[in-house]
């Protein structure tokens, strides 16, 4: 039977589902409306999409390396109290392990890649939906590749709030490469040097400094030299090698680094729901419009 737009449009309204899954559906139990509804409800997708208008800002972030190659993913979710719930840590770890073998380009490759059971990472996610009862996504992830003398640094804060990731070149001391990721979970740096920072953003921050010298009284002569002083602390505050080590004051991190015989190439720092606009509920508010009514 051929499946209609219009079939298609009918089903989402009823189920909530998105496009594709509704159009499978339909495909599926050819074009019996009825029998594709309880199609989407078996999957989970039909439970799945009606929560898709949640804020899913909650979560984990996690790393897993094997060999060579390490990844860093987080996975969201509406509470930190489903965070912890065991279904989740394990679609997160099975997650982990597909993205590490299959490596994907972008988030939305990775949703349409089969996992060893045969189902899609999207699939698999929206039936984790449906038994945990909240929105769960995938929301980014990055797999980093070493060489054999080199080392990945792997920290995990706080249970997974913040996960870091990093690659040391010229060693394979693991543990002083998750020292620097540790640090990098402290002081959350931009980059990890100076030559990272682009010439807009460096000129943006003259310029701001300059007038702010300039509003304090500073005498035009010196200004310019004081500007470049204070630009230093400025590298200092989002430059990962320029900041003072957390482990010992008395360092810069591109000291102990160096101590290593080492450099930093790779920097992932996720911080959980970090620029997800998380909903306010104001309940007061909320009783007031009540009684009003």
């Amino acid at each position: 039977m051929a499946i209609t737009a219009q079939m298609v449009k009918e089903l989402r309204g009823k189920t909530g589902a998105g496009m594709m899954d509704c159009k499978k559906a339909l495909t599926e139990t050819n074009g019996d409306m009825e029998k594709a509804i309880d199609f989407l409800r078996e999957k989970g997708i039909a439970k799945a999409a009606k929560k898709a208008d949640r804020i899913a800002a909650e979560g984990t972030t996690f790393i897993l390396s094997e060999g060579n190659d390490a990844v860093i993913l987080e996975v969201n979710s509406e509470t930190d109290f489903v965070a912890k719930n065991e279904g989740f840590q394990d679609l997160v770890k099975g997650l982990a392990a597909h993205l590490l073998k299959n490596k994907p380009a972008t988030v939305e490759a990775a949703l349409e890649q089969k996992m060893e059971n045969g189902k899609t990472v999207s699939e698999n996610i929206n039936e984790a939906i449906a038994k945990i009862g909240e929105k769960l996504t995938l929301r980014r992830f990055e797999v980093k590749t070493k060489g054999d003398n080199d080392a990945f640094g792997e920290y995990l804060h706080m249970g997974g709030r913040i996960g870091v990731l990093t690659v040391l070149e010229g060693t394979t001391d693991a543990e002083a490469a998750k020292d620097v990721a540790m640090h990098a979970a402290a002081l959350n740096p931009k980059y990890i040097s100076r030559d990272q920072v682009s010439k807009e953003e460096t000129d943006h921050e003259r310029e701001v400094l300059t007038q702010q010298a300039l509003n304090e009284g500073k005498p035009e002569k010196i200004v310019a030299k004081m500007v470049e002083g204070r630009l230093g602390k400025f590298f200092e505050e989002i430059c990962l090698l320029d900041q003072t080590f957390v482990k010992n004051s008395d360092q810069k991190v591109r000291q102990f680094v160096e101590s290593k015989g080492a450099k930093v190439t790779e920097l992932v720092r996720y911080e959980v729901g970090e620029g997800i606009e998380k909903r306010q509920d104001n309940f007061a508010e909320e009783v007031m419009n009540q009684v009003k009514k």
